[in-house]
């Protein structure tokens, strides 16, 4: 199916021919390669997009962390599906997922949590995420709380605070061509595995 798309080379895995083309983003001296937009849908039916840090990926999901409580988790909590983009402009590349997202499980959200910097811990337990503030200080004022509160020793994560997994049930790879004869490459899951299928641009 792939050998007249020479964007992608002969991959059947999905996951191994995004681990190639994220190692090449990676290595392409991009400010923040891992940047993926997230489109999400609440209870309203209202879409809403943003950007967050794609942590891990391969066959289990890709992997983002958040606050439990912020917009994007209450729309999951309506609608547990949801699509990402990851756009490489310099490599004139995109990936497109589609599919269910679960909960992490607690053993990945603090492992997660313990290599960030102090700051960004401190952080997490002090920003209300999404919610209104009365003012910019009272986000100050609660860093300076929590800093009092942990001290000199480890800060733990929040229950409020962890990662989700998107559970792929299509991914797509765009390759950008002159003349807009773009190479699109689709891989949907079926029963049996996922099926390759070439998209027109």
């Amino acid at each position: 199916m792939t050998e007249h798309l020479p964007g992608f080379g002969e991959r059947d895995d999905p996951f191994e021919l995004f681990a190639e083309w994220f190692e090449t983003a990676r290595s392409s001296e991009f400010i923040e390669p891992s940047a993926m937009t997230l489109c999400t849908v609440g209870s309203n039916g209202r879409p809403s997009a943003r950007q967050v840090l794609l942590k891990s990926h391969g066959p289990e999901g890709f992997v983002f962390f958040t606050n439990y409580e912020s917009r994007k988790a209450k729309d999951l909590n309506a609608n547990s599906f949801a699509s990402a983009v990851l756009w490489w402009d310099r490599l004139h590349r995109q990936v497109r997922i589609e599919g269910q997202v679960q909960v992490a499980s607690d053993e990945i959200s603090n492992q997660y949590f313990a290599t960030r910097p102090r700051g960004s811990q401190i952080g997490a337990w002090a920003s209300p995420q999404s919610q209104v503030l009365d003012r910019f200080d009272e986000l100050t004022d609660r860093v300076q709380k929590f800093e009092a509160k942990f001290g000199g020793e480890a800060v733990s994560r929040p229950s409020f605070w962890g990662g989700y997994v998107i559970i792929p049930d299509c991914i797509e790879f765009w390759q950008g061509r002159r003349d807009r004869l773009h190479e699109r490459l689709q891989f949907k899951l079926e029963s049996n595995g996922w099926r390759q299928d070439v998209l027109a641009p």
